[in-house]
């Protein structure tokens, strides 16, 4: 049975699967409460994760997302049950964290992750597309330092409590929330009044949305950055065929649901600032790319053990703490009077993405071995399938 199941998740149908389901499930959860085109994003539900635990204090967006708890906790059960829990960390973690920091930067640039960008397109957002664009520029550029054997190194086997320190914490953040405590008068934990933070599903649909998602993803290693990725590497379209079945799902969903609103304007938590929409999606493909895997990607590796994914975690929530700190997050455009206030980054937030592209061009060019270009390729192949 298990061998049969190993089959079906490791096929193309397996992978589409897995893509269908997202789709369909992250638009349900936007109908039952969660912000629009926002059914799952990841890393706008970890910045939320950071305002609730006062990272920063940004009051429009802290909550605790049961669906990314769901994510590492759905991966960590499919592990076990398949036998593929590892622990395993080492390779170069002070590098993921930065990367992980300048990922979440980016990608609050554009205001979204790469699910978010194919649930924006899929919801009428316009703007994802210039979000979509720049992501395949970052990984593209990502794709040639690969080429030239750009590595992180290797992670090597560890103790097996260095694979549970994610899974554990969020195990906490999960307590926490259904508990509800009061630190300190005015301290976390925080929760919205108003804003992103303040539309949630139900905890235990959005629960049970993230277990299923994460067992599903770390058995089919849905992964965006991947899908690019191996396209551009390796013309293989296996990954890229479970994107494309999430963007059409999700399509069709919000045309059911009623969810469809095409154009640049008037598109919920978003902005047609589109220099910024576009750059902050390279430098968040680009570190993606560095790093070995979209913010999603990196939740699951994690789950089933991966020290060095969940360095680059808990860089992006730290990034997000970083990014609306000190005003580097994008802002919404606003409807006032019926005239459109474009939104976008202020001058800090266009100067942390340039730099951020500096840095991560930097890291590209430096941390590299003199590979054989078959052996990165099978290597890269090896890690997704």
């Amino acid at each position: 049975m298990r061998d049969q199941l190993n089959r079906f998740f490791a096929s193309r149908w397996g992978i589409i699967s897995a893509g269908l389901v997202i789709g369909v499930l992250a638009p349900v959860l936007q109908k039952l409460g969660n912000p629009g085109n926002m059914g799952v994003c990841v890393a706008c539900f970890e910045r939320d994760i950071a305002g609730a635990l006062g990272l920063h204090r940004a009051a429009p967006v802290q909550y605790l997302r049961p669906e990314i708890i769901g994510f590492v906790l759905g991966s960590l059960v499919a592990a076990y049950l398949f036998k593929e829990f590892r622990a395993r960390a080492g390779s170069a973690p002070i590098v993921r964290f930065l990367l992980g920091g300048f990922a979440m930067i980016g990608a609050l640039a554009f205001l979204g992750c790469p699910w978010r960008a194919s649930l924006r397109l899929a919801g009428g957002d316009l703007n994802a597309l210039l979000g979509i664009a720049g992501l395949v520029v970052g990984i593209g550029i990502g794709t040639v330092f690969l080429k030239n054997g750009y590595t992180l190194g290797r992670a090597t086997k560890t103790y097996p409590l260095v694979g549970w320190v994610m899974p554990a914490l969020m195990v906490g953040l999960l307590v926490l929330l259904l508990v509800k405590p009061v630190f300190s008068e005015g301290g976390p934990i925080f929760f919205s009044a108003k804003g992103p933070g303040s539309l949630a599903a139900p905890v235990a649909i959005s629960l049970a949305v993230g277990l299923l998602v994460g067992f599903l993803a770390q058995r089919t290693r849905f992964c965006t950055m991947g899908a690019v990725r191996d396209v551009i590497l390796m013309r293989d379209f296996h990954l890229l065929s479970g994107v494309l079945a999430l963007l059409a799902a999700a399509f069709v969903t919000n045309l059911a649901l009623g969810q469809f609103n095409p154009g640049f304007t008037g598109q919920p938590i978003a902005h047609s600032s589109h220099l910024w929409n576009f750059l902050g999606m390279t430098l968040a493909g680009l570190a993606f790319a560095l790093a070995g895997g979209c913010p999603g990607r990196q939740l699951f590796l994690s789950g089933e053990g991966d020290g060095d994914a969940a360095v680059f975690v808990l860089g992006m929530i730290t990034g997000a703490a970083f990014a609306h700190n000190f005003a580097l997050a994008g802002a919404a455009d606003t409807v006032t009077d019926g005239v459109v206030k474009v939104g976008g980054l202020t001058p800090y937030g266009m100067g942390a993405v340039l730099l951020g592209l500096v840095v991560c061009l930097i890291i590209g060019a430096t941390m590299r071995e003199r590979l054989p270009k078959l052996d990165t390729m099978e290597e890269l192949s090896h890690a997704d399938r």
